[in-house]
């Protein structure tokens, strides 16, 4: 059996601002988890920036936080096996 790439091939970290608690925070997620996260934000009806400010407090209550992307990117994996809870 063999894999195939992703569509559009594989790419690199993009950089976008967004703002939590009212400050801008830079982050860097490749393409297809920006995508995800803003599909998980229409479905909850949310902001892009509100979504990734829950992710941040549920982050930041970790014993040891991860950096931001990493936990973005655990988040979106947990959402995409688990849609429903």
């Amino acid at each position: 059996m063999t894999i195939d790439a992703p569509r559009g091939s594989f790419a690199g970290p993009v950089k976008r601002s967004v703002t939590i608690a009212g400050h801008p925070t830079s982050i860097s997620l490749e393409p297809v988890f920006w995508a995800a996260l803003e599909t998980a934000a229409v479905r909850r009806a949310l902001p892009l920036s509100a979504l990734v400010a829950e992710v941040d407090v549920l982050r930041i209550g970790q014993a040891r936080p991860p950096n931001l992307a990493s936990a973005l990117r655990s988040w979106l994996l947990r959402e995409v096996a688990n849609p429903s809870q």
